[in-house]
């Protein structure tokens, strides 16, 4: 094995996409706080610690789930042998050293959450992946919480909105969440863990995603109801819902669709937040 290919392999462990797009939430939740502008070295700070956090998670869990991957995604870079167990535990070891380290520069609320989060990540690879329901809650929580986070690396920042975010996010990612064990229920069974499809059903369970995902569609108009976000994220917000919705239906005939492109109607509602607020602050501004 080449250094290139042991490179490219510790590079895939960290799941880049998902690294970049937690990142972007922490931004976010700052960016709604207002504390982009006005404590920029906090939000860089928290923006690296969160993507050094979620690529250490995803090398550790897939350390963890490197028999079940031999069956479910043998791809992937300790399967195929492009990087060791133990490489990839301490590769993850590291990146956590390096996201506890920019966490501390924080305020304690912020490293309060970085503590909980940390914990919840080492809880799910160790104890909670498998069982029916709670990891995919502590997924979802995990997710969510990274708006938490840029709001509360914010001295002077508004948690509030970021709070509202928060939750419809976390149970968009429970949606998915759900239906990725849906896609991946040979490998589950085979390792005798027992997700949510497992133990009530895979129809069931889709019900159940679908179910959640609705609740979050008729409660995202939310925001701005509150006015903590302009009539922008209300043009933006409608199309990522009926994404969403369509991803959800599809999820029953194909999980595998179903939940990848449920994470690009997610990707657009982040993106009517962002919005959203821009167009509130320059209405206010005029």
């Amino acid at each position: 094995m080449t250094v290139g290919e042991t490179g490219r392999g510790l590079l895939e462990l960290t799941r880049p996409i998902n690294v970049i797009a937690a990142s972007v939430l922490t931004f976010i939740g700052s960016f709604v706080a207002g504390g982009v502008s006005e404590e920029p070295m906090a939000v860089v700070a928290a923006v690296a610690a969160t993507g050094l956090a979620v690529g250490a998670g995803n090398a550790i869990n897939d350390y963890f789930d490197r028999e079940i991957d031999r069956i479910n995604q043998p791809e992937r870079a300790i399967p195929r042998g492009a990087v060791s167990p133990h490489g990839a535990l301490a590769f993850s070891v590291v990146l956590f050293a390096g996201s506890v380290a920019l966490a501390l520069t924080l305020p304690l609320l912020a490293i309060g959450i970085a503590a909980i989060n940390l914990l919840a990540l080492i809880a799910y690879t160790e104890f909670f992946k498998g069982l029916p329901g709670l990891g995919n809650a502590l997924v979802a929580y995990l997710v969510g919480s990274t708006f938490l986070f840029g709001a509360a690396a914010i001295d002077s920042g508004e948690i509030g909105p970021a709070a509202v975010l928060f939750v419809l996010s976390a149970i968009a990612t429970l949606t998915r969440e759900i239906i990725k064990d849906v896609e991946d229920i040979e490998g589950d069974r085979e390792e005798g863990l027992q997700t949510l499809p497992i133990a009530i059903g895979e129809r069931r369970a889709l019900s159940i995603a679908a179910i959640l995902l609705v609740a979050a569609v008729v409660a995202s108009p939310v925001p701005y109801l509150y006015a903590d976000f302009g009539v922008a994220y209300l043009l933006v917000v409608a199309p990522a819902d009926a994404i969403m919705l369509a991803a959800a239906y599809e999820s029953f005939e194909n999980p595998t669709a179903g939940q990848s492109h449920l994470k690009y109607g997610m990707f657009l509602a982040a993106l009517a937040f962002i919005v959203g607020r821009v167009a509130l602050e320059l209405s206010l501004s005029v």
